[in-house]
């Protein structure tokens, strides 16, 4: 069975009243936290420290759980004593290497998400293949089932791309092209 295209999908299901509502809190939001961190003397220490809070959450979906300790112990991924470790922190170098080709470069393409990956996984494998994929949380239970066609795959992160660079809002901002991976 074959997945829907992005353009089939309804851009109206998301103007409603309540999603309008948090997107205005998390414009606030953001724009008071970009007004703070003009005010840091050296914000490569708030950006270091997102980015690894980023890393740490976004693996512990995945059941990579380490502890904030031993993170800050260890700052480089091949020097790293424990698996979990060196797996957060092969992923903030990853989201730093994309965040910098997407800053320098102006744009999010494929070949950004795989170089991306690539560093990630230490590995060529590009978009997945093989079906059978899905994250479940800790009681077993079904949270998120990804297109399983590799067909499907490649044509959704085709479709992704030219929404990003077809849309003007996503264009002029790389912080917003990161947050979509």
């Amino acid at each position: 069975m074959s997945l829907p295209s992005l353009q089939q999908l309804d851009p109206a299901r998301f103007e409603r009243a309540d999603i309008l509502r948090q997107l205005n809190a998390a414009s606030r939001a953001l724009a008071e936290l970009k007004g703070v961190a003009a005010s840091i003397p050296n914000q490569n220490i708030l950006i270091n420290t997102l980015t690894l809070q980023e890393a740490r959450d976004s693996s512990a979906i995945e059941n990579i759980v380490t502890t904030q300790d031993d993170l800050y112990r260890e700052d480089d991924a091949d020097t790293a004593t424990g698996t979990a470790v060196k797996e957060v922190l092969r992923y903030r170098q990853a989201l730093r290497a994309g965040f910098a080709q997407v800053r320098d470069s102006g744009l999010l393409t494929l070949n950004t998400v795989l170089e991306i990956q690539q560093q990630l996984e230490s590995n060529r494998a590009g978009f997945r293949k093989l079906p059978g994929t899905a994250l479940r949380d800790g009681g077993g239970r079904l949270v998120h089932e990804p297109p399983q066609d590799a067909n499907d795959v490649l044509r959704l992160m085709r479709e992704l791309e030219r929404f990003i660079h077809d849309d003007p809002a996503f264009a002029a901002d790389p912080l917003v092209k990161m947050a979509l991976i």
